[in-house]
């Protein structure tokens, strides 16, 4: 299994001095992310979705093992709650296609306030290209209390992974398998200096993610969303060398 590590977004003012340097450019901090990183999770596209020049233009910074997840447009998720699917799902992707083959999985996040719908869902994931691997953060429990067959019938039927959430160093999402492959997102430990995550709680992690996928070629996607003082930084470094600690191919993280 390979795990590659990562942090959701790479344009945070007060990663100076942790990932870039003090007179360092902004326009060259992807640049500079990626001789640390071998991926990243795309937020901006959830507030604005990019043009494709502007998808091309960030192709251009990175290296040939770099892969860019996307986070779909919040018009998609939050506005048109993934009811007329169509047109959303197809411009999100005729503008990520400025990736080539950059372009990493397609995060959908829904609501904390979206109730189980599971057939919306199976509509919107019938609109991704067969090519392109879909994660789905589930917020609302009645996805898996009320409608747990359906939901992961669904995601199974489509190879879409569900995305482990995580926090408060504890899952918020059940811990299904339901891809040959998986996606873990990091919210936010309870650690010292808040929202760091404690080496236990991030061993702990990389022990499941590590049982759950064991075969040889899975790819698992793990990106740390607890951005504030570079603790999101921080807490990759640690989580990568716990899934190193048991054996697992690990993408490269910054030096600490």
């Amino acid at each position: 299994m390979t795990v590659l590590v990562g942090t959701s977004g790479w344009q945070y003012r007060d990663w100076r001095g942790v990932l870039y340097q003090g007179d360092e450019p902004q326009r060259r901090w992807l640049t500079e992310y990626a001789r640390h990183f071998a991926t990243v999770e795309n937020n901006n596209a959830f507030y604005r979705l990019p043009e494709t020049d502007t998808f091309a233009a960030w192709r251009e910074q990175l290296p040939d093992d770099f892969v860019m997840a996307v986070k779909a447009s919040r018009y998609l998720t939050h506005m048109k709650r993934l009811h007329d699917p169509e047109e959303p799902v197809h411009r999100l992707m005729d503008r990520a296609d400025g990736l080539r083959d950059r372009l990493g999985p397609v995060l959908l996040q829904l609501p904390a306030n979206h109730r189980a719908d599971p057939d919306a869902l199976d509509a919107c994931l019938r609109c991704f290209p067969s090519s392109v691997r879909v994660a789905v953060e589930l917020r609302h429990a009645s996805w898996w209390e009320e409608a747990e067959h359906e939901t992961r019938g669904v995601l199974e039927r489509r190879d879409a992974a569900l995305c482990w959430a995580d926090r408060g160093s504890r899952p918020v999402t059940p811990l299904w398998r339901t891809a040959d492959w998986g996606y873990v997102r990091f919210h936010g430990g309870r650690a010292r200096p808040e929202p760091r995550y404690g080496r236990q709680a991030l061993r702990t992690w990389a022990e499941r993610v590590a049982d759950t996928w064991p075969e040889e070629k899975a790819e698992v996607f793990a990106y740390f969303n607890n951005d504030t003082g570079g603790a999101a930084v921080e807490d990759a470094v640690t989580f990568a060398r716990a899934a190193d600690a048991l054996g697992r191919t690990v993408s490269r993280t910054p030096r600490r």
